[in-house]
């Protein structure tokens, strides 16, 4: 058969990167790491400090499902030979039917190895914690600050990963003003930190009498969750601590003790709320630290060489900032701004259909904010 033939031929392809992705995954001393892993757990005190072993029992999950997911890939190359060999030999129409669509599934599943290659950024394995602000628009930028929201809830949702509400903030009609939530998840921050920045929205506004199309703006904001005690300094004269009551998704007390945190840093600006922990100790804990993250990512923008793989452009919340355009009317098309890539199911985005802009912009910052060709 002509077309297995061929397939062959492409199939062989990727033997050699293949054994590059090994190493670029750096296996053996994964393999090493769990064989090391698996022998302390074996220790009697192991269980000991509880926090410690969470940590390497985690650990040695995430090392088990890399080695796993490869030696699957590895196995499925070697086995479309023998299904090749079986196919030409039967001349079995169905069985090369089945090759053809088990091939597009290994080179979807060695793409999607390849790219995690790229995450090799100091936090890209923490889980993310994201902030939208609704921008120029009204009530129609506040709906759009929901539906992004939604959007990025779905992407979790499909990956395995949780989501949980920090701070939200309603708005006076509809939608939401404002809303920090964190994605917890292995490399949540690797993937989403290509979302930072402004998206935009061009549709018929269900808000609008006369039935015209309105254009509104959304910012996102997203830092890594770092676990660890972050060496920041801050001066207490360079902060205010509000509290006041918890509302909207994530309040624990609402109408009843003001146990909602907002810290504000007056020499860079910078706001952080927290109103999703029960206590006020603990949102003002969690406030802290997501202070002490932003202002260390702050202090790494200021380095040039590590501007690109720590922060995304955020820019004025309107007309000309944004990264990323969603056209719903009179045509549907989301088109990212940076890599060019585009979808024209915005729908399909909508619901969390992300990882085609994500993988973009992984491949776009690998090549030094240049795509190939094939993708452009």
């Amino acid at each position: 058969m002509l077309e297995l033939d061929n397939l062959k031929v492409e199939l062989e392809g990727y033997r050699q990167p293949l054994k590059d992705l090994y190493k670029s995954l750096d296996l053996e001393s994964k393999e090493n790491r769990i064989d090391e892993l698996n022998r302390k757990m074996e220790e009697p005190d192991f269980w000991n400090d509880p926090e410690k072993s969470a940590k390497q029992s985690k650990e040695l999950g995430s090392l088990k499902d890399d080695v796993a997911t490869y030696k699957k890939l590895s196995g499925q190359f070697e086995d479309m030979f023998d299904l090749i060999d079986m196919a030409n030999e039967d001349n079995d129409d169905v069985l090369a039917s089945e090759i053809m669509e088990e091939f597009d599934g290994f080179k979807n599943d060695y793409e999607a190895i390849r790219l995690k290659t790229l995450l090799s950024g100091e936090y890209d394995r923490n889980n993310a914690i994201l902030r939208l602000n609704a921008g120029a628009g009204g009530t129609e930028s506040c709906d759009w600050c929901s539906m992004l929201f939604r959007m990025y809830s779905k992407w979790a949702e499909s990956h395995d990963f949780k989501v949980e509400v920090l701070d939200l903030l309603d708005g006076d009609e509809a939608g939401i003003k404002s809303c920090t939530f964190q994605i917890n998840g292995e490399n949540a921050y690797g993937y989403l930190k290509s979302e930072k920045g402004v998206h935009r929205l061009v549709r018929i506004s269900p808000f609008n009498a006369q039935g015209k199309r309105q254009t509104s703006f959304v910012s996102l904001d997203v830092m890594p969750d770092i676990e660890d005690d972050i060496d920041v300094e801050i001066k207490p004269d360079d902060i205010r601590i509000d509290t006041y009551r918890s509302s909207g998704a994530g309040g624990q007390h609402i109408n009843k003790t003001s146990s909602a945190i907002r810290i504000t840093h007056f020499p860079t600006g910078i706001v952080v709320t927290c109103q999703n922990e029960r206590s006020q100790f603990q949102n003002k804990d969690k406030a802290m630290q997501m202070l002490k993250a932003k202002l260390l990512m702050l202090a790494q923008e200021n380095n040039a060489e590590k501007l690109s793989e720590i922060r995304g452009e955020v820019k004025d919340n309107a007309w000309g900032s944004q990264i990323r355009s969603y056209f719903l009317q009179p045509y549907q098309l989301v088109k990212d701004l940076r890599t060019g890539v585009e979808i024209a199911q915005a729908d399909s985005v909508l619901n969390g259909n992300l990882d085609p802009f994500i993988n973009g912009y992984l491949v776009w910052i690998a090549n030094g904010g240049k795509m190939p060709e094939s993708v452009e």
